[in-house]
């Protein structure tokens, strides 16, 4: 009899190791598993990252100084586990700064927003050239049964951005706005359901504004992803304020697929501070799209990113943005520092504010913010929600999320790994929530 044992053992020693690492935001990550599955079709062993591995790909973001940073540390550690190995570093990062990375010891590939999936080209081919940025930013689709471990899948709908905001590089990294067509984007979202999904993530950069060159719009998109009988549940990722409309609250109503969480950025909550940052609402055109969703979805989870200690913020203008936090019903925030970046308006204008006023500013947010997710978990208790379960952990219990996103421990025997239960949420102690099967 073949010893199949053996056999097995011979070809995962002989199959090539592959490790991946993303920063930044759910659209790299949503990349980076569509890229993951590529690899995984080419007969690759998906390895931890900082294990030793033939390819090493690093999916960078450079929204700040900070991620930067970061993925240079990324590349070294990378180097130090596999030195024999190819270090593949790509994404907006990468797109910016090619050059400097190219120098880096033990970068073999640097590969820009568009050209990272052409990686296994470049991998084959015997060259010497190892950078290789497309400045043309053609779309590329990023949905994937390969979701490193996340039970929600991500569906890459939009790419770029066509605003030009003052502190923003993304624009400069990914190019113009540019979309999937409805009925792409539908043969993608079977496929992520075929193989087990039950929850969608959209993702772009700026998904309030996808539209496609047939003209197709978010709502047709969301209504055909709403009607697929496979589907239970859809998120958005980040919207613009100015993007929600009448319209696109009355299509999320229409279904109770859709969950109620929404991630709208606001970055600054005074009036003249945004229209130094070239946003597109003013802080009352803000509050009256925070409302509006607070009336269709009553108990809504509410992210909000914020920028603080952009040029010339005063101390006044940054009590307007926490007293802006504190009055409306957000729930969590993302608060970043500002970080000067390469040709942008911003990294021009006079008065930047110096690191440790910033620093102040982003603990203080973050302490209130933190608060305010605590108040609001809190104030689940009661009710009773829908939980998509993700995994057990080191004591026991299962994690999982409700409609409006807010984590939730539960002690069961069963299996609930990419189960959506029934859970009656009960008690809330030291920072959790906990509830119980119904």
């Amino acid at each position: 009899m073949e010893n199949n044992t053996s056999n097995n053992t011979e070809n995962n020693e002989l199959m090539k190791s592959v490790a991946f690492h993303t920063l930044g935001c759910r659209l790299n990550f949503s990349e980076t598993g569509s890229i993951a599955q590529g690899f995984v079709d080419r007969g690759y062993k998906v390895v931890d990252f900082g294990e030793k591995a033939d390819v090493t790909f690093i999916n960078t973001c450079t929204v700040t100084d900070s991620a930067d940073s970061t993925c240079r540390n990324l590349i070294r550690k990378a180097h130090g586990a596999s030195p024999e190995g190819k270090i593949v570093v790509a994404g907006c990062y990468a797109q910016m700064e090619a050059p400097k990375i190219a120098k880096m010891t033990g970068v073999d590939l640097v590969l820009g927003t568009s050209e990272k999936y052409k990686v296994f080209d470049y991998l084959q081919e015997d060259e010497t050239e190892s950078v290789h940025i497309d400045k043309t930013h053609e779309f590329y689709g990023a949905a994937t049964t390969h979701a490193e471990g996340h039970t929600r899948a991500f569906l890459k709908i939009q790419d770029g951005c066509n605003y030009i905001c003052s502190f923003c590089i993304i624009p400069f990294a990914r190019g113009r706005s540019r979309a999937i067509k409805i009925a792409d984007a539908i043969a993608e979202a079977k496929k992520l359901l075929d193989s087990g999904f039950k929850e969608i993530v959209l993702t772009g950069v700026n998904i309030g504004e996808y539209e496609n060159n047939s003209g197709e719009k978010l709502t047709d998109l969301i209504k055909e992803l709403l009607a697929l009988p496979k589907l239970e549940r859809l998120r958005l990722s980040s919207v613009e304020p100015n993007t929600i409309t009448d319209e696109l609250l009355e299509v999320f109503k229409s279904s109770p697929k859709f969950m109620d969480h929404f991630h709208i950025p606001l970055q600054s909550g005074d009036d003249e501070i945004l229209a130094k940052m070239r946003r597109k609402y003013s802080v009352d055109q803000y509050k009256e799209v925070i409302n509006k969703i607070i009336t269709a979805f009553p108990n809504a989870g509410i992210g909000a990113d914020v920028i603080c200690g952009f040029p010339g913020e005063t101390e006044d203008q940054f009590k307007n943005t926490y007293n802006l936090l504190k009055e409306l019903p957000i729930t969590h925030f993302h608060v970043f520092p500002y970080s000067k970046r390469k040709n942008t308006t911003a990294a021009k204008m006079d008065d930047h504010i110096q690191h440790p006023v910033k620093k102040d500013r982003v603990r203080t947010l973050n302490m209130f913010g933190d608060a305010k997710l605590n108040m609001f978990a809190e104030d689940q208790v009661g009710e009773v929600s829908q939980v998509l379960f993700e995994r057990k952990n080191k004591a026991g219990l299962w994690e999982g999320y409700t409609t409006n996103y807010v984590r939730v421990f539960v002690d069961s025997s069963e299996e609930l790994k990419n189960e959506i239960r029934t859970v009656s949420l009960t008690e809330f102690k030291e920072n959790k929530l906990y509830g119980a099967l119904i």
